[in-house]
């Protein structure tokens, strides 16, 4: 099945986007304890892990602005703010997502330095060449348009300004392949409608990672789009993957 066609609620005719902000709208309020528990927290240690790679990819952290696309709940953006940047903006289009994002900014004490606005990967609201870095996290599987979306992306990037992707991947060793398979077809999305009360919602999780062109075949997109020195780093015997690719320097 295609990537770009899979969709969270199979009784509906609307459009992939309409369906996806309606899903995390639906699952807003557990979804932070959700993403914890159903990783045993290491979607923790992976965020740690792309910021790292990140900060590898900036010359002066410090004087970056970073866009966080697909930022949900600001998790990935909120990490990314220990490189000390200028600002962090993320983006997402799903408010309800969005409101417990900004509480926890606002908890924080961070309005100064992260800031958070509904947005969609397909139509951002910057102009061209606008900032340092592009984040996202666990959020390219749900673009409608996957390619729209991240030429979009490189689109709002300065000149030699990096992106790095935080994704889940498929296992191919055993018997990891196995065990994953089985607790992504059977455990999560039990567990996650028991908690979220969305039956669509973590049904809809292990069909989009299954469809997702993971691996050499997102770098070869993201090759395609014209984003250079791509890589694939993959975490914790290849259940997740950290991808990275700047925009050509002027």
């Amino acid at each position: 099945m295609q990537h770009d066609s899979v969709v969270p609620y199979k009784d509906q005719d609307t459009a992939k986007k309409a369906q996806v902000a309606q899903m995390f709208d639906n699952i807003s309020p557990r979804y932070d304890f959700l993403n914890h528990f159903l990783s045993l927290y290491i979607d923790v240690y992976w965020r740690k892990q792309a910021v790292k790679t990140l900060r590898k990819l900036l010359p002066n952290p410090q004087e970056a602005t970073i866009l966080d696309v697909a930022t949900g709940t600001g998790d990935f953006g909120l990490e990314a703010l220990k490189l000390n940047p200028k600002k962090v903006i993320g983006v997402d289009i799903s408010e309800g997502m969005l409101a417990y994002g900004r509480e926890k900014i606002k908890k924080r004490g961070l309005q100064e330095r992260m800031e958070l606005f509904t947005g969609d990967s397909e139509n951002l609201p910057f102009e061209e060449n606008s900032f340092d870095a592009v984040i996202v996290s666990f959020g390219v599987r749900n673009f409608e348009n996957l390619e729209k979306g991240l030429a979009n992306i490189l689109r709002v990037l300065k000149p030699n300004g990096a992106l790095v992707v935080l994704e889940f991947s498929k296992p191919s060793a055993f018997p990891v392949k196995q065990l994953y398979n089985f607790y992504f077809k059977y455990i999560l999305p039990v567990v996650g409608r028991l908690i979220s009360k969305d039956k669509s919602a973590y049904q809809y999780l292990p069909e989009s990672v299954q469809a997702f062109p993971d691996g050499v075949n997102f770098t070869a997109i993201l090759d395609k789009i014209g984003f250079q020195s791509t890589q694939c780093k993959k975490l914790t015997f290849g259940t997740c993957a950290i991808y990275q690719g700047k925009k050509r320097a002027l």
